[in-house]
Parts: structure tokens; sequence; C-alpha cells
């Protein structure tokens, strides 16, 4: 079994310590890294809200397939899912000579990028992996040393880890700049799909912003589109707000423009799959 994390720095990597102590502790997540097991551990989302189970992932395929599936998705949670199952593969080829070990990796890689080429974060988390990767294995030749996957797997693990918790510093910082941009004190906020805790490393993008607003306005009224035809609304974002004990009521799509006419909606609050340089947004139908 690989060794503590502490046991094998690395040069260069940014330090997990220098984020907020605990930032798991207190912050919902869709995934974990499991310490002890080193497996990954998800939601699985294709279930909820009737259930609430984990499940276990230990390989490389079982990430592809769980991304595939939906049993994690929103594109920074699956990011972070590819960055933590090239770890996985990386446990899988520790005994491997170090060229072969490198070459399994980037086909690891290769896979992983496949499971869901519309979210742009995976690509991006996999290359920081492999950028890590061949960034060792660079340095390593130009001194002229020997190298161990150990060492590598230790740096992919530690890296992993400082993504999903740079990711939940990164939501709270929005949670934080998007409040001010609510109108007023009980104002009405219409949210769509789900771009909460559950589709990122932890508190979420659109509702990050919802979430600290409601912290210090507790009056706030959200309104959660259903989201056909996957229904992410009705069965993630409303779950989620109904669980952290925000007052929330679950539309109709259709029922956005009649709420917006009856002045119920003083603010919309969304994430994007798509942004253009000129600022149009893409979400999703309905």
């Amino acid at each position: 079994m690989p060794p503590p994390l502490s046991a094998q720095p690395v040069d260069g990597l940014p330090s997990v310590e220098a984020l907020s102590p605990g930032l798991l502790k207190n912050v919902m997540s869709p995934l974990w890294w499991d310490a002890e097991a080193h497996v990954l551990e998800m939601v699985d989302q294709t279930v909820l809200p009737e259930t609430y189970r984990t499940v276990v992932i230990d390989s490389a395929q079982a990430t592809f397939d769980a991304i595939k599936t939906m049993v994690v998705r929103g594109a920074p949670a699956i990011g972070l899912a590819g960055a933590y199952g090239l770890v996985l593969a990386s446990k899988a080829a520790l005994d491997l000579p170090l060229e072969a070990y490198v070459t399994h990796l980037h086909e690891a890689a290769d896979m992983l990028v496949k499971a869901r080429p519309t979210a742009v974060n995976l690509a991006w988390a996999l290359a920081e992996q492999r950028q890590l990767l061949d960034r060792l294995v660079a340095s390593a030749q130009d001194d002229d040393t020997d190298l161990a996957p150990m060492v590598i797997h230790a740096a992919l693990l530690h890296h992993a880890r400082w993504l999903h918790l740079d990711d939940i510093e990164r939501c709270k910082a929005i949670g934080v700049h998007g409040q001010k941009l609510v109108p007023k004190q009980g104002a009405g906020i219409l949210t769509h799909c789900n771009a909460g805790a559950l589709a990122t490393g932890g508190y979420g993008t659109a509702l990050g912003v919802i979430r600290k607003a409601v912290e210090l306005d507790p009056t706030i009224k959200v309104y959660a589109d259903e989201t056909r035809p996957r229904l992410q609304g009705a069965t993630l974002t409303a779950w989620e707000l109904a669980r952290d004990e925000i007052d929330v009521t679950l539309i109709a799509d259709t029922m956005s423009a009649w709420a917006m006419q009856q002045g119920k909606i003083d603010m919309v609050v969304v994430g994007a799959d798509r942004i253009a340089a000129n600022g149009d947004a893409a979400n999703k139908i309905g």
C-alpha cells in the first residue's frame, strides 16, 4: 500500500495544508478519497433523492463507468473524478518498470477523457495530472536519478487532493462575490439544473451564491426548476437545498415565466456548460 502523502514530499507541488484546514469536514462533497482503503468514494447521484448511498471506486475503469453513467456529474466534480481516477490507475501499476508505468498512466488518461467529452474540467484535470507526471519524469532524466513509481503515485494523489480542496475554496469565493448581486432582502431566486455541492468539489458554484446569500439573509426564497429531461433540479438541487434547510420550492420548467410575471423572481442564478467571449451562456434545455 502506498505510504501517506507526508512521507513522499515532492518539490514544486502546492501545499494542501496551505488551504483552509478541514474543508471537507463541514462541506458536502460528491466524492472523497479514502486514505485508509486507498479508494475513491462517491455519492451515487442516480438514486437521489429517494436513496442516499455511496459507491466505492477502486480502478480507472470504475471511474470511467461512474462518469459515463452519471453516478458523478457536474463538470468540476467530473474533473476531480478524473484526477483521482488516474491515481487509481497508478495504484494498479506500481509494480511495473518506470517506462511501462508511465505508458500505462497515459493510456488510462486517454480512456478517462472519453468518459464525458463535454465536461471541459475532465480534460483540464487530466492534463494537469499528465503535466505533473511528465515533469517528474523529465526532471529525473535531467538529474540522471532513479524515479520510483511510488514517488509519482504520491505526487499524483497529493495533486488530486489539492485540486479538490482548491475547487471548494473557489466555490466559496464565488459565493462571497455572487451574494453581493442579490438585489434585496427576502429576494426570490430562480435556479436551473444543479450547480451545487453535488456538481463540484463541494459547496457549489451557482448554489454557492445562494448558500452564502441565505447565510446572510435567511428570508430568501429559492425556486428550483425541475430541469427536464434528466430532472437534476428536482432530484438534486431541491434535495441539496432542503438538506441544508434552505426555503426551496420545486417548480416545473414551464412555470418559470409565470413566476417572473407574478413578481416572485428577483434574480436568476445558473451554472453554464459553455460561456462565449461575448458573455452568452449555454446551460440546459427547458
